[in-house]
């Protein structure tokens, strides 16, 4: 019986596509109130005045939250910088941020109080971009500083950098200035990625209660436990006396990352009389709460004629938003992606996050990769193009080893990028010769250091009539982890994966896990569990011998049974005999923490990926067809084959997305698209004719089996493979995403007046 490396049936699918499944809108109570938010019309704004008589003094409203109601705790929070209110007290400073909450008997009632709350402004002055942010004399949109938040590991947070300044990274390596002068040439670019929503289907919703016991929320969160950390802070509970509940969850994408109304449900929750209180957002909402940080990166190269690459300087302006969010831990990422996979000996990166009054930029699937992978991988087609070598062909003489090192005190490099690479352009036209539509064919290399943090708690207990509860504090957001851990335990006990279950996180039940994101569920978890699993499945030999009057040698599992020769006997009566009566159970407990069995260099693995595209231009209207396209994974080992394709392809598809047409655009501090109808994502006929994955599997990861994380690099791949293809086929470098019909459609207008003025 083996359940590694096997395509098991999605545990959680039925529920899901008959609607069994109950998201955290959906929870209900007889004594249930509905909460409505006021937000700001205003991106820059001092608030003068809130007078909320009238909204109070409407039959059904039982609870209003302002300003005026946060007194009593610290109302900041933040998981970087506690820079941001639960509700906006001094000023706002984004379009969309909160500034009252209503609960009443019912939404309509609560919408009707909003419009009864009169808010008096005075305007100040918008910094409505990263320029603008920057400027001399431009005002402070932070004039006191925060404290830090939850990371206390990143470097510079806290520090006054002044200005607009959220945060500051800089990495020096080798002496870069000495290495530029001696370079054969230079190659310059500079390369913009607009701002990203993250789109789950499911928008940000919680449900909380407050009573004289404590604190219980419902939340679509990923990470539970440090929301509860954040919580207890804040409202002045300790740990015990805060319950996070983690329903069904539609979607995440980093979007659902550490805290974003969490805060402001259980305030309002805290005036209802204990009654609980429900936040549905609508996508609108949501749009205007959390983003993916534009970015503008500046890319200069020296190198040697042939190709060598000889130095390397890369400034990234990123754009913030009102608070930090997750800003400075997106900025530090941006390094070893601004380095590449590449041999290159002297480099300097400088990255600044900045402040701006537009919807705060946190995480979204893969932090800071999509934009600095962008610009790289682009940079590294034109200077092939420079040298006249073939892109592919650069890369494969440029490619790190194995084993080397990205960055000094980094773990080297884990994976072949050169079989991946290979794998990614095999089976594309490569070498075929232009049609009538101009034709190209491009190439990526993803490769991102996985900012997983290696503290997972997991617990397996065998029950009395041998089924299995698995508890772990992994947050099911779609990528298939209740399926994966569920597996590893199967496997580990020698019994159907159906016997397993594992159900959503409760913090005062499930024990601890750091967060659900950076593709570490597999790896740090999965590990966890296996630990918990091989401990329970000791103490079931060893009862089992026991039985048996044998030794724990003569001791095999399997279909959920125990045998010695020709003695047979089920889990449930082990259990049984162990205690000498009916019931009890066994409990087996795995544990991973730094300097742990996943060992304490960072990144704890290289997340690996490539993307290949053959495209057709139409030359008449700038439209780009995707006829090819090719995503590989390096993910060690694929507990689940069809889950990591799927989460594969998936990361792919939001690639197209931001590559093609996604951007979400703001005029002076007022958002212009952040609604359904206006927002474009990708759909099915947006799809490539041909869309081929692979996964590359050496067992070569820290993780259960040699395992990886994955399920982030399709999404770095697929711009700078389709931009890399659009130069291939017309020789335009188009250096701005997206590549909408218009944009390409003026650069190679640009192209012709080029030619006709030649």
């Amino acid at each position: 019986m083996t359940f590694i490396g096997s395509p098991t049936r999605r545990i959680d699918g039925v529920e899901k596509v008959t609607g069994v499944a109950k998201f955290t809108g959906d929870l209900n109570f007889s004594d249930l109130l509905e909460a409505k938010v006021l937000r700001s019309p205003l991106p820059h704004a001092e608030i003068v005045l809130i007078d909320w008589t009238r909204a109070q003094a409407l039959p059904g409203v039982v609870a209003i939250l302002t300003r005026d109601d946060l007194k009593d705790i610290d109302p900041y929070y933040g998981n970087c910088l506690r820079d941001r209110a639960v509700v906006a007290t001094d000023r706002v400073r984004f379009v969309g941020e909160p500034v009252a909450v209503v609960a009443a008997e019912d939404g309509l009632i609560a919408e009707e109080a909003l419009a009864l709350i009169d808010v008096k402004y005075r305007e100040l002055p918008i910094i409505a971009d990263a320029d603008a942010s920057l400027a001399e004399g431009a005002p402070l949109l932070h004039p006191n500083q925060a404290g830090t938040g939850e990371f206390h590991d990143v470097a510079g947070v806290g520090e006054t950098f002044g200005g607009n300044i959220c945060h500051r990274e800089r990495f020096i390596k080798g002496n870069p200035d000495k290495a530029f002068a001696e370079a054969e040439e230079i190659v310059e670019e500079t390369f913009t990625f607009p701002m990203i929503y993250q789109y789950a289907m499911e928008p940000h919703s919680a449900v909380a209660r407050v009573t004289a016991d404590g604190i219980t929320l419902w939340s679509s969160s990923a990470h539970p436990f440090l929301v509860r950390s954040e919580l207890a802070h804040m409202f002045g509970y300790p740990h015990s006396k805060v319950e996070v509940i983690v329903p069904f969850v539609g979607g995440a994408y980093g979007s659902k990352s550490y805290f974003k109304i969490e805060p402001l449900a259980v305030a309002i929750a805290r005036k209802a009389g204990g009654r609980p209180v429900r936040v549905v957002q609508s996508v609108t909402e949501s749009m205007l709460t959390t983003r993916r940080h534009n970015a503008r990166i500046r890319m200069k190269t020296g190198i040697e004629r042939d190709g060598t690459l000889v130095a390397r300087e890369a400034e990234v302006v990123m754009d913030t938003g009102a608070y930090a969010d997750n800003g400075p831990r997106v900025a530090k990422r941006v390094i070893s992606r601004m380095i590449g996979p590449y041999k290159l000996d002297h480099c300097k990166v400088d990255v600044l996050a900045l402040y701006t009054n537009t919807v705060p930029a946190g995480s979204m699937r893969s932090i800071g990769g999509p934009q600095t992978i962008w610009a790289l991988e682009s940079h590294m087609d034109s200077i092939a193009a420079r040298c006249g070598i073939e892109p592919f062909e650069y890369r494969m003489r440029q490619l790190l080893d194995r084993g080397e090192t990205l960055k000094p005190g980094s773990t080297a490099v884990d994976a072949d990028l050169r079989q991946g690479t290979k794998a990614a352009v095999a089976p594309l036209d490569w070498q075929s010769a232009k049609r009538k539509a101009p034709k190209g064919v491009g190439v990526a290399v993803g490769v991102s250091d996985s900012e997983a943090m290696p503290v997972s708690v997991a617990l397996v207990r065998l029950l009395a009539d041998g089924s299995v509860i698995l508890l772990a504090g992994t947050t099911e957001v779609g990528q298939g982890a209740r399926t994966i851990l569920s597996q590893i335990v199967a496997q580990e006990l020698s019994l159907p994966v159906e016997r397993v279950i594992m159900r959503g996180t409760d913090t005062l039940a499930t024990p601890f896990d750091r967060s659900t994101g950076a593709s570490r569920s597999t790896t740090v978890m999965g590990s966890a569990v296996k630990a918990a699993a091989e401990d329970l499945r000791r103490q079931v030999i060893d009862a089992a011998a026991e039985c048996f009057k044998t030794s724990v040698g003569n001791i095999s599992l399997k279909d959920g049974e125990a045998s010695a020769g020709d003695k047979r006997i089920s889990y449930a009566k082990i259990v049984s005999a162990y205690f000498g009566m009916p019931g009890g159970e066994l409990i087996g407990r795995g544990t991973m923490r730094p300097d742990g069995a996943l060992g304490k260099t960072f990144p704890l693995f290289w997340e690996t990926g490539m993307g290949a595209a053959e495209i057709s231009v139409d030359e008449e209207t700038g439209a780009i067809k995707l006829e090819k396209y090719v995503t590989v994974a390096d993910v060690g080992k694929a507990i689940n084959p069809v889950q990591a394709e799927g989460q594969d392809e998936g990361a792919t598809v939001q690639g197209l997305g931001n590559t093609l047409f996604e951007s979400l655009e703001y005029e002076n501090g007022q958002p212009l698209n952040a609604s359904l109808v206006d927002y474009r994502v990708p759909r099915f006929t947006d799809l490539p004719e041909q869309f081929d994955s692979a996964l590359i599997e050496n067992c070569d990861g820290p993780g259960p089996y040699g395992a990886k994380g994955m399920g982030e690099s399709g999404v770095v791949s697929a711009a700078p493979a389709i931009g890399n293809a659009l130069f291939n086929a017309t020789g335009v470098r188009v250096r701005d995403l997206p590549l909408t019909p218009e944009r390409v459609w003026r650069a190679l207008g640009g192209r012709k007046e080029k030619q006709h003025k030649g």
